[in-house]
């Protein structure tokens, strides 16, 4: 009776820029093919720090050399920017919806993602912290 999916995203609050995967399921190998994405997308020279919640699947099993996963503290999603993108898009894309088949469910994800990086300022609302600023 309930199928899902599950988008990845990571956000770059200085530029807006965005890096996402929707898959079938979640779990630490689609969390690596996720931060090679990511790893993908850092510009040449640069390193990218990827804060993340302690969930089973945010674990650390490749190194890559331009990407930190930092760890947050149990219990604080506040601390996590990405968790404002997430309710945005359930809030404006994806809840209280019926779907007619799986295909439909991911395609209701990818244009969820794809209207969001249309929108970089406000990708950049959603994510920038005052006090995570340099």
């Amino acid at each position: 009776q309930f199928l899902s999916t599950y988008i990845f995203g990571a956000f770059c609050p200085a530029t807006g820029n965005s890096v996402g995967l929707v898959l079938p399921l979640v779990n630490k190998h689609t969390m690596l093919l996720h931060m090679q994405e990511i790893s993908k997308a850092v510009p040449e020279g640069r390193h990218a720090v990827v804060v993340m919640d302690g969930a089973l699947w945010h674990q650390p099993s490749l190194n890559l050399h331009n990407v930190t996963m930092l760890k947050l503290p149990p219990y604080s999603p506040e601390l996590n920017p990405s968790e404002n993108v997430w309710q945005y898009l359930k809030q404006n894309e994806l809840s209280n919806r019926c779907y007619e088949s799986y295909e439909s469910i991911v395609d209701a994800a990818c244009c969820a993602w794809n209207k969001l990086l249309e929108q970089p300022e406000r990708v950049r609302s959603l994510t920038t912290r005052t006090w995570a600023q340099l």
